[in-house]
């Protein structure tokens, strides 16, 4: 009895590390659910790369001579094609909302959350496995930098598929929030669709947004996306062989450079990754 009665202290150390591990081994197992689903539906992912390959080709070239000389680079392909690695990222971080509605709505969220693990490591494993595969997706896009008069350059590459990461993580991260405070899938489906298309082309994916009026200036400076695109502009002009870097965001005379703008994307994937992950633990 004795004995016994001094091993409970050693067990009940050993129960959070235990739990830290089931945790941990949930999320692995729920990121490799996702990459899992990605790569064996490889005619999935083809179709949502589908729409940046069009707008990079059909308006990239369509446009190249009109609006070129506008932009602040030599081409137009070169300027637009942050916006479309961008784009590349948006349609699988959409798609991780809608599967968290849509599975709500069915009842099979509920049918997941009997594991033995906590909610919120069920939602935060769901961010990162749908920005691992959104990150995946829109690296292939990565191939088409040649197109965009970019070289392949070992260090570019990288660099730009990291931005790409956070990008997708925030992305998913604010998706995911939405799905979590939306409950019914024509809601969010409507929401998405009248928000998403106007940030995208508020956010300098398409054309400049230094000569807009003041209200829809101000608009760019809160939209998230504009960070995104900025950064990876800043990252590709600084490869585009004699390509000027267009102006970014203006913070009362102020652009921020990269490490802000990554820092902004970072701090709002995270806040909107937490106050997603706490309203999820409360209610399903």
């Amino acid at each position: 009895m004795l004995e016994s009665t001094a091993e409970r202290p050693g067990r009940l150390a050993t129960r959070p590390a235990g739990r830290r591990a089931a945790e941990l081994a949930a999320l692995r197992a729920l990121v490799r659910r996702e990459m899992t689903r990605l790569v064996s539906s490889p005619a999935q992912a083809g179709l949502t790369l589908l729409n940046p390959l069009l707008y990079f080709v059909v308006l990239g070239t369509g446009l190249s001579g009109m609006v070129g000389s506008e932009t602040g680079t030599g081409d137009y392909m070169t300027y637009v094609y942050p916006g479309i690695l961008m784009m590349a990222v948006q349609m699988p971080a959409l798609n991780a909302g809608m599967s968290i509605v849509r599975d709500r709505e069915t009842g099979l969220l509920r049918a997941v959350l009997v594991a033995p693990v906590r909610r919120d490591t069920f939602l935060v494993g769901k961010c990162l496995g749908s920005a691992a595969t959104a990150t995946a997706q829109g690296g292939l896009l990565l191939a088409f930098a040649g197109f965009a008069g970019l070289p392949y350059d070992p260090v570019l590459l990288l660099a730009l598929l990291g931005e790409l990461a956070l990008v997708a993580f925030t992305l998913t991260a604010l998706v995911t929030l939405a799905a979590v405070s939306i409950t019914r899938i024509e809601t969010f489906q409507s929401a998405l669709g009248v928000t998403m298309l106007p940030l995208f082309f508020l956010s300098g994916a398409m054309f400049s947004v230094a000569g807009l009026p003041w209200w829809l200036a101000a608009l760019t400076l809160v939209n998230p996306l504009t960070y995104a695109v900025d950064a990876l502009r800043q990252t590709v002009a600084w490869a585009a062989p004699g390509g000027a870097l267009p102006p970014g965001p203006d913070w009362g005379g102020w652009t921020p450079p990269l490490v802000v703008e990554l820092m902004v994307m970072c701090a709002l994937g995270l806040v909107a990754l937490t106050v997603a992950a706490r309203r999820f633990s409360r209610a399903v």
